[in-house]
């Protein structure tokens, strides 16, 4: 079962078959569609606010290359290349694939657009001066079309008015969950939060 695509989306879908075939060995079948619907929401919001659309639906596509891996295997891959996390990023074994998703796109896939390996490295956490790729696919992961959460229309609704509103809701959104939640709130996340209330 997968997403339906239309217009650019069928064509980036068979441009990438071996990357969408590699994925379904990958990850469980509920992740395989997740990863899907991102790529194909990615590509909507790229058409939609003139963003390169390829690199949306690959990033979408890619974004959570490494999310199935077993925990030691996501940091196996940051090791393996010298990578350091913080302390916030190591408590915090929900932002361990973002991180190892980046590496593996570069290391193991041999992707060098710096632009996508960004963009996966920052969907989880964000940042401050987020490009529009990375706002894209942050905002894509959270709006795809199998989410439902407790107010995902309200933010469907968001990125359909503009990114910089749909980062406002969904930046508040997850400090104010985490928060309730008495999780740890990486500081990437503090940063872009704190530069999207003052504007």
């Amino acid at each position: 079962m997968e997403p339906i695509f239309v217009g650019k989306g069928i064509e980036y879908r068979i441009e990438f078959e071996n990357y969408v075939k590699f994925l379904k060995e990958r990850l469980t079948p509920k992740r395989f569609y997740h990863s899907l619907a991102v790529a194909k929401e990615a590509l909507r919001l790229a058409e939609k606010y003139g963003c390169d659309t390829k690199k949306a639906f690959l990033a979408g596509l890619l974004h959570d290359v490494c999310k199935d891996d077993e925990p030691n295997s996501q940091l196996q891959i940051l090791n393996d290349f010298g990578i350091m996390i913080d302390t916030v990023t190591k408590n915090t074994r929900k932002l361990w694939h973002a991180r190892a998703g980046a590496v593996y796109l570069k290391e193991k896939l041999g992707i060098e657009d710096a632009e996508i390996i960004s963009a996966v490295q920052y969907h989880t956490t964000a940042k401050a001066n987020m490009s529009l790729l990375e706002q894209i696919l942050y905002l894509a992961d959270f709006t795809s079309e199998e989410r439902d959460y407790p107010g995902v229309d309200d933010m469907r609704k968001a990125v359909d008015i503009s990114l910089e509103h749909a980062m406002r809701e969904a930046l508040i959104f997850t400090v104010v969950d985490l928060t309730e939640k008495g999780m740890a709130i990486h500081n990437d996340t503090m940063e872009a939060y704190r530069e999207i209330v003052k504007n």
